[in-house]
């Protein structure tokens, strides 16, 4: 839960500054974050996730774009190129590359046929491209104001990541193959 409430650092403080100071306060302070996120991490001599190098280039370059322009559409296109980057990611590894990353970060920790890591990470890749999407959809439709994009960003897009993350839970409960310690025993 702590990295959890850690990996969300820069949102929850995007959020409140927005709250108080508007979009650009906003996009600056979380890039702030970002960076601090990862001199953290570092002071700890913790290894660094790829996530979070992916999520700070992201947010410096398109936060960065949104302060040095005075345009707020950079940072409204953050969210979505961040999940098809990471869609992309997984969509490539998988059918061009043949190498399936989450078997490569999972598979210590869970047992499951060739199909169901194949499944798994294509359902993922699902997930984020249409996260991003649906991002671009309440950005830029004009049917929703700017306050709207933020709490949509921050609430609702994490929303669909949790209940994402619920239903994958079932599944997995589903396609993860136990070993039976009493076989082991009886096999001794």
């Amino acid at each position: 839960m702590k990295k959890f409430l850690f990996d969300l650092f820069p949102m929850i403080l995007f959020f409140g500054a927005y709250k108080f100071a508007g979009i650009y306060v906003a996009t600056g302070v979380a890039i702030a974050a970002a960076i601090l996120q990862i001199i953290w991490i570092k002071l700890r001599r913790k290894p660094i996730e790829p996530m979070h190098w992916i999520n700070l280039t992201v947010i410096v370059v398109f936060g960065g774009a949104t302060l040095w322009l005075q345009d707020d559409t950079f940072i409204k296109w953050k969210p979505t190129v961040l999940y098809w980057l990471f869609g992309s990611i997984l969509l490539v590894s998988q059918l061009f590359l043949g190498r399936n990353l989450l078997q490569k970060l999972l598979g210590d920790k869970i047992s499951m046929s060739p199909k169901a890591w194949t499944r798994l990470a294509l359902s993922w890749a699902a997930f984020f491209l249409f996260a991003g999407g649906l991002n671009l959809f309440v950005a830029f439709s004009g049917l929703f104001t700017e306050a709207q994009w933020v709490n949509f960003k921050v609430f609702g897009l994490m929303g669909l990541l949790i209940l994402f993350v619920i239903i994958q839970s079932v599944w997995l409960g589903k396609h993860i193959e136990h070993t039976d310690p009493q076989a082991a025993v009886k096999h001794d």
